[in-house]
């Protein structure tokens, strides 16, 4: 099984587009908020289970704040973090882990990519795939299990398809020395 687990793209289509290509067939696709209006776009361009929750850019969605589901035998809790503090670090999401039993909490918010480790539990930020503070390139995850259904996690970045413009450029054009 491979999934899919990206965040924050608040709007920005052509990243979704892009991680999609780049990716090539998956078999779960997971949206942890700040869809930001791109949900149209996944329903009709994702063929496999689609589970996303709604961030706080969301306001005007139907999406969820929040879900639980199975992947396997992986008790698995979904977020986008703003309502957990996630912005001062996952207490609250290793509270979840603790008293309700998961296996794999995943999250979103802080457009930084994360992956510990708490008691057997896994606690994951994809980071933001349109605007990522931890570097220039969007950020994404995949999950994958081995044969013993032992999940792994793979922090990628998603490479520009084109040249980007400098500042300098854009106010200069392109000078001769």
């Amino acid at each position: 099984m491979r999934i899919l687990i990206i965040s924050d793209t608040h709007g920005r289509t052509n990243t979704i587009r892009d991680v999609l290509d780049t990716v090539g067939d998956i078999d779960m696709f997971i949206h942890l908020g700040d869809v930001c209006g791109d949900e149209e776009y996944i329903y009709d361009n994702v063929t496999c289970p689609i589970h996303m929750v709604a961030g706080n850019n969301d306001w005007d969605s139907d999406l969820p704040m929040q879900e639980e589901f199975m992947i396997g035998r992986y008790k698995v809790f979904i977020t986008h973090g703003h309502r957990y503090s996630v912005h001062y670090g996952t207490d609250y999401l290793q509270e979840l882990v603790k008293y309700d039993g998961y296996d794999i909490v995943m999250y979103g918010h802080t457009h930084v990519q994360n992956l510990e480790r708490y008691g057997g539990a896994y606690i994951v930020n994809p980071g933001s795939l349109a605007y990522p503070r931890d570097g220039m390139n969007g950020k994404y995850m995949l999950l994958e299990f081995d044969q013993h259904g032992t999940p792994f996690f793979a922090e990628n970045e998603l490479k520009p398809k084109r040249r980007m413009r400098s500042i300098f450029e854009d106010m200069w054009g392109d000078r001769e020395e």
